[in-house]
Order: structure tokens, then C-alpha cells, then sequence
């Protein structure tokens, strides 16, 4: 087991380029985000693709852990590498409303990222109508 831990840190050491956007364990940063997005009113069975623009208001690399949808109707994606400071990255949650029961979507998507907190929600509504 010491052997294989020895062996992880060796290769992301030596994996580590010189990128600009390089995070550093225990770095923290900001970030600004429109938190809720409004899908208006939708056909049931349509997709509701909402985009989240993130920006690195900080000094550091903003690095998104996860995205955890509230449920199985919603679908999220993240950037995978750091975000610069500065520079804008897009989070998508996706929600298949043939799975949303009701005439309301209210739906979350947890958000784990190296900031204090380390976890933002966001909120896509809207309105369902038959087809």
C-alpha cells in the first residue's frame, strides 16, 4: 500500500506541466455565478439545457470538483481542468422534463469547488405545459 501511494504522487508529480492555470493543494479562490437559471416555459418531454458561466474572481485556479444534480432528471458537466484567474468556465445541468413530475421544475445542482464555502448551490426553474 506505501509502495502504490509512493507510486501516485511520483506520477502526478511528474505529469504536473508548467501550465499558467496549475493548481496547488489547499489553494483557494472566488468565483461569481449567476445561481439560478430561468428556463421559462417548456413542452413536456423538452430538454432544458441551462449554462452556468463561472468566473475565477480570485488569485488562484479555480478548480470544480463535482457537480451533483438534486436528482436523476438532471444531468451536470463541468469543466475538468482549473480555471485561471480571470478566465470564464461553463457548468451545463441538463433536465429531461419526461422525468419531472408536476407543472414546476425547481431543480438543484450542488457545486464542489476549491472556494470558501466549498459548496454553491444553483437553481434552474421554469414551467411545464403538455404537448
Amino acid at each position: 500500500m506505501k509502495y502504490l501511494f509512493i507510486a501516485l504522487v511520483a506520477l502526478l508529480v511528474t505529469s504536473c506541466g508548467d501550465d499558467a492555470a496549475q493548481a496547488e493543494v489547499g489553494d483557494r479562490t472566488t468565483m461569481e455565478v449567476k445561481r439560478v437559471y430561468n428556463a421559462g416555459t417548456v413542452v413536456k418531454g423538452e430538454n432544458i439545457r441551462a449554462e452556468f458561466k463561472v468566473k475565477n474572481t480570485g488569485d488562484k485556479p479555480l478548480v470544480i470538483a463535482d457537480v451533483k444534480p438534486s436528482c436523476s432528471c438532471t444531468v451536470g458537466d463541468f469543466p475538468k481542468e482549473p480555471i485561471a484567474p480571470g478566465e470564464i468556465g461553463v457548468i451545463i445541468a441538463n433536465v429531461d422534463t419526461d422525468k419531472v413530475n408536476g407543472s414546476r421544475v425547481d431543480k438543484k445542482v450542488t457545486v464542489l469547488a476549491n472556494t470558501t464555502p466549498r459548496t454553491l448551490t444553483l437553481k434552474i426553474k421554469g414551467t411545464i405545459v403538455s404537448k
